[in-house]
């Protein structure tokens, strides 16, 4: 089984958790937001 007890730890474990998983989506979200941006520009410039 998965043992998800983090301890007299958990206060600061789970937020770190937390924090981490929105900056990785965040990073993902720009990406395919700035990779549909360049790829709308360059079908502008090509014929």
């Amino acid at each position: 089984m998965l043992d998800l007890d983090a301890g007299k730890y958990a206060a600061f474990v789970w937020p770190a958790y937390a924090i981490t998983a929105f900056c990785f989506l965040a990073m993902i979200v720009f990406t395919l937001n700035k990779s549909r941006h360049w790829r709308k520009r360059a079908e502008k410039i090509r014929p």
